[in-house]
């Protein structure tokens, strides 16, 4: 299990191909990869969004992050999970998180790693500042719950 937190861009798909050329053991065992990626959008909350600027709490984050994954895997067989989180001055398009897990089975990488999206979203301290298209900036009071709002 490996978090890591990023104060620059980074490439999803390398992170994936390196990290899993160079995991331990884990060749052959495998039958499923669920990865997540997550990107900044250029909008929320009806409005135009610049930019985001992403703080976390030090070393709570890291226990957090893992404190999810294991209660992924209490749940969920799976081999081993791999989370990436941007902080700092994030832009449009940009790369926010990445959530990967191998398990022998579809089901258990599927279902595991949108617990740990899930759960990252909604118990990780992460706070996210947008500065909007008028120049203005606020908090983001609280995360959507992953699906598009109904009017």
């Amino acid at each position: 299990m490996t978090i890591k937190l990023y104060t620059e861009t980074f490439d999803p798909w390398r992170e994936l191909t390196d990290y899993q050329s160079q995991a331990d053991g884990m060749a052959g065992k495998y039958g499923a990869t669920s990865v997540f990626v997550g990107s900044m959008r250029d909008f929320n909350q009806g409005d135009n969004v610049r930019s985001m600027y992403l703080e976390h709490y030090p070393g709570m984050t890291e226990k957090q992050l893992l404190h999810i994954i294991e209660q992924a895997r209490s749940q969920w067989q799976f081999l081993d999970a791999l989370v990436i989180h941007r902080l700092g001055q994030v832009w449009p398009n940009d790369t926010l998180v990445l959530v990967a897990v191998w398990s022998e089975h579809r089901g258990d990488a599927f279902d595991a790693s949108r617990f740990i999206m899930e759960n990252l979203k909604s118990q990780a301290p992460f706070w996210k500042r947008e500065t909007l298209e008028s120049g203005s900036a606020r908090w983001v009071e609280k995360n959507s719950d992953g699906y598009k709002q109904q009017n």
